[in-house]
């Protein structure tokens, strides 16, 4: 059943696969163009704008399918070395950095919100005076659902609690760390069987993820008319979870893709990085929702 080689007995170890030249490149930076112009487009009130980053997000979906495809056969024809696989691992190993400093930006945004500009404005420090001048019956608190000016935002009632979906969500990604950890095992120990098996319990777990948090925000929105426009709690409280949830269904589908290679038996003990990858990527959004469930939820 084990397809994948490697090439450590075909090629020198100094030795470093060439590809051929390849459309890829260029057909990704073209929809990424098209689904970019499509946004601004539509945010300028053109419905052609949604019609443009429609086509665009599409076309990008089918040039990942066809370049990873292609990389998934040179792979399984055994062009690749070690060399080969310590830039893969360099490549995700950037890539997960990359992802850290996004999470951070936001993280930043809300301890500034938090421990900077609302206490400013509740008149601690320097912001007595605009506290006396403009808003004297602001009272600094966290979270921000009292606002200076509510002219041209939406007043929440309630903010989402942390041990109703939120913490069972929790709880959900602990469990599916653990099952990539055993599938890990499985797969390290060259029992099929448990790698696919535990692979199935992962994706499922991170699909069960996002339809809980879809919930939730369905019950914000409706019934405790908590949006993003309630203030700078709403707006990063949405753009942390929001992004978080977009890079659980990314991993989910990762998941579901390595999922079917197993089934299909990609992977051996020794030759498995495209695992390793989808396994690091989703320890990472672990340790993301974690920070998420404990400084936006939580405290």
């Amino acid at each position: 059943m084990n397809k994948e080689k490697t090439m450590m007995s075909d090629t020198p170890a100094t030795a470093y696969y060439l590809p051929e030249p390849s459309p890829w490149p260029l057909l990704a930076s073209i929809t990424l163009a098209l689904m970019f112009v499509g946004a601004a487009v539509m945010l300028n009130g053109s419905p052609l704008g949604t019609f443009l980053m429609g086509a665009g997000f599409a076309l990008f979906l089918l040039v990942l399918y066809g370049w990873f495809g292609t990389v998934v056969r040179e792979s399984l024809a055994g062009l690749y070395n070690r060399r080969v696989d310590i830039s893969f691992r360099w490549g995700m190993v950037w890539f997960i950095v990359s992802e850290v400093m996004f999470f951070a930006g936001f993280f930043g945004a809300l301890f500034y919100a938090r421990l900077l500009s609302v206490p400013w404005l509740g008149g601690a420090g320097t912001g007595w005076l605009t506290n006396t001048v403009l808003w004297p019956e602001y009272t600094a608190q966290w979270p921000a659902l009292q606002l200076p000016d509510a002219t041209h935002f939406t007043l929440a009632e309630h903010t989402v609690g942390a041990w109703g979906v939120p913490a069972i969500n929790t709880i959900i990604l602990l469990s599916s760390g653990l099952t990539i950890t055993l599938a890990h095992w499985a797969l390290k120990r060259g029992e099929h069987r448990g790698l696919v098996g535990w692979l199935l319990a992962t994706w499922v777990l991170g699909l069960l993820f996002v339809v809980l948090q879809a919930g939730e925000y369905g019950h914000a929105y409706t019934e405790l008319n908590f949006t993003m426009n309630s203030g700078i709690y709403g707006t990063v409280f949405y753009m942390l979870t929001g992004f978080h949830g977009l890079h659980v269904t990314i991993g989910s589908i990762m998941l579901i893709v390595i999922w079917l290679r197993a089934v299909r038996g990609d992977f051996n003990p020794r030759s498995h990085f495209a695992f390793e990858a989808v396994a690091w990527y989703w320890h990472f959004v672990d340790v993301v929702w974690l920070l998420l469930f404990v400084l936006v939820y939580w405290l």
